[in-house]
């Protein structure tokens, strides 16, 4: 197994009655692109700033390779933080932003051009380093800022929401860029942000945090297809929600009556928890994994049920289409519409609004919260 390179063992964090932190238990990996993601004020960027030093913790211990961090400043710790502003001067150059951190650094002249070139290079702006930091782009002035830090060569790459500012089109190829420098440069990438795509992209692990707690920490896929809590599922994407009645329990298994799906039996594997607030069990599954028939499908699937199509939202490369299945009033007396997301493959009409439709489904997509 990968070594621990960061280890928070039963962290607490007040600021005076507020308990910001409680009780953090998490090991994060060498070589880890890891992420801390959750909603703001959940607590991931005050976790963050322990890990960095920033920020004294109240109760606990924080370990980054094997050393407790508890006497150790922000300055001496094996880490780097790029922040959400970049931070750069503006009055000065590329190469004399990357080269700030190396002032107190006693090696010649000479080694520290060649290591601001080499930073440089890494970050794709080779030949950059006479240009005014001022006439930068935003994804430019990322880079900048990723140069500066990763030229001290820290353990541990602290990255608190760097994309925020950026716009949609230069936000994903920037995350692309971060993923590729991560793998090049190997060392371990801890990443801020409340925005779940952006998680399940970038991440090797992902750990989802609500009131100063982990609520569940898993790899992007585990975490997107089997969340551990109707909370978690409802952050993480979209998912739908229908109300359900137990049926019966075996070993193993569990057989439910779901309202306008009907009746099916589910493994173990496939039942997280609910909230407390919830009136009874609910299954949840996710848009894409069913499919909508269109009106030339003949052949009837193992699994199907009728609606009704509410909406029609054409996106493109996909169409979004909110249905009222028929029966999905039958166990609690509300009418709850579903959202299906369709490809736009060549050949595939899409449907109108008001128009009856056929719906096929999988008793492996669906997640029953109990």
């Amino acid at each position: 197994m990968t070594e621990a390179m960061i280890a928070c063992k039963g962290v607490h964090k007040y600021y005076g009655d507020y308990h910001a932190l409680r009780g953090i238990d998490l090991t994060i990996r060498a070589g880890e692109f890891f992420s801390l993601l959750g909603p703001s004020g959940c607590g991931k960027t005050t976790l963050l700033r322990t890990i960095a030093g920033f920020e004294d913790i109240s109760q606990g211990v924080v370990l980054i390779d094997g050393r407790d961090m508890g006497e150790v400043p922000a300055n001496k710790r094996p880490t780097n933080m790029v922040f959400q502003s970049y931070a750069i001067f503006p009055h000065l150059t590329v190469a004399e932003n990357v080269a700030f951190g190396l002032r107190r650094d006693p090696r010649p002249k000479a080694d520290k051009a060649a290591a601001v070139e080499e930073a440089l290079a890494m970050v794709g702006l080779k030949g950059y380093g006479a240009r005014s930091a001022h006439a930068l782009s935003g994804g430019q002035r990322q880079r900048v800022a990723l140069a500066r830090a990763l030229i001290l060569k820290p353990k541990v790459l602290l990255l608190d929401e760097p994309l925020s500012a950026l716009d949609r089109k230069m936000r994903e190829q920037m995350q692309v860029e971060l993923i590729k420098l991560q793998r090049q440069v190997g060392i371990t990438f801890v990443l801020v942000t409340h925005d779940q795509e952006e998680a399940l992209v970038m991440s090797d692990r992902i750990a989802v945090m609500f009131e100063g707690e982990i609520a569940q920490l898993d790899g992007p896929e585990a975490l997107y297809a089997r969340p551990a809590t109707r909370r978690v599922a409802d952050f993480i994407g979209v998912m739908n929600f229908l109300p359900a009645r137990i049926l019966s329990e075996s070993a193993g298994t569990v057989t439910v009556e779901v309202a306008g799906l009907g009746q099916v039996e589910l493994p173990e594997r496939q039942i997280s928890r609910a909230d407390p607030e919830d009136d009874g069990p609910m299954i949840g599954f996710r848009p894409e994994t069913m499919t909508l028939l269109g009106p030339t499908a003949t052949h009837s699937q193992p699994r199907e049920t009728n609606a009704s199509i509410d909406e029609v939202v054409y996106y493109g490369d996909m169409t979004y289409y909110d249905l009222r299945l028929d029966g999905a009033d039958q166990l609690d007396g509300k009418a709850r519409p579903v959202r299906i997301s369709m490809r736009n493959v060549f050949g595939r009409d899409v449907q109108e609004v008001g128009t009856r439709t056929r719906l096929a489904w999988s008793p492996g997509s669906l997640v029953l919260f109990r």
